[in-house]
């Protein structure tokens, strides 16, 4: 079945580019089981140029623990920090660095995102790398296709290998936001393996079974003007969080509650992100 798997998603990551552009497993951080994915969500805080006549998202946080289909929009870094207290089978706080950049129109072709990650903060160690290729579709949408997690150090990480996934999102046409030209409704659905799919091996010795759903979800509703509510299914739990601009700059803050579900982990936990993009040219 993994075998299968792996086979069909890396056929349609394939696939979708194509059209678009026409280990060992140590409970060391369930952090990066849970916050690394993330990842691609962070890379669209930015506010998105209203170039078609649509509703897009607004320019809060809209996914803390799964991927989005929107991806950037321009030319910009971006850098910032997350953790999680307490990591499953365990009581201390992990925290993660990240850094990047993306460049790209993604109405007229693709936007690409590249990214590192240091998943063990205090000692810069345990890098791992990030792709993300975006593109804006029909009225409201886009998808992203992406590897989390590339060139990971197999003898001090937990991850269970690169994982990738592809990801559509939709902004609903119908509910305006109090954000001109933005959507209070956004969801996203998705497929991968790896983190998506694999879970860890305390889960596997706890009797919670070694594979998740491999596809995830997530709904964003902005409850009020730069706040948004969040709702997540990351393949192999259920997390809650809310997304807050609070500054009139492009901050990006999330938390949340992850590991809802007993489907996998121990005990719920509490997950926090910090990011901040700087534009160089728009």
């Amino acid at each position: 079945m993994p075998y299968r798997l792996n086979t069909y998603i890396a056929v349609i990551v394939i696939a979708v580019l194509f059209f678009a552009m026409a280990g060992r497993c140590n409970a060391q951080t369930t952090f990066e089981n849970e916050l690394k994915r993330k990842m691609d969500s962070l890379l669209a805080p930015v506010n998105i140029r209203e170039t078609r006549a649509e509703l897009l998202p607004n320019d809060v946080l809209q996914n803390l623990i799964s991927p989005s289909g929107w991806g950037g929009f321009g030319t910009y870094a971006f850098g910032g920090i997350g953790g999680i207290t307490p990591q499953s089978y365990a009581h201390n706080t992990d925290l993660i660095a990240f850094a990047g950049f993306c460049t790209g129109d993604p109405q007229k072709a693709v936007n690409v995102a590249i990214g590192f990650n240091v998943a063990n903060v205090s000692s810069v160690k345990d890098f791992s790398g990030n792709l993300s290729v975006s593109r804006q579709l029909f009225t409201g949408s886009s998808i992203s296709v992406g590897a989390l997690q590339l060139f990971a150090n197999k003898l001090v990480t937990d991850s269970p290998g690169s994982t990738f996934y592809i990801a559509f999102s939709h902004a609903i046409q119908w509910l305006p936001s109090e954000t001109d030209g933005s959507s209070k409704l956004t969801y996203t659905i998705g497929v991968g393996n790896g983190r998506f799919y694999k879970k860890s091996v305390d889960d596997m010795r706890a009797g919670r079974g070694a594979h998740g759903t491999a596809v995830f979800g997530s709904v964003s509703y902005e409850l009020f003007k730069n706040v948004n509510f969040i709702t997540e299914w990351s393949g192999i739990n259920l997390g809650c969080s809310l997304g807050i601009k609070p500054f009139n700059n492009t901050l990006a803050v999330g938390v949340g509650v992850t590991d809802l579900t007993r489907y996998s982990s121990d005990k719920a936990a509490i997950a926090f992100a910090l990011s901040y993009p700087l534009s160089i040219k728009r």
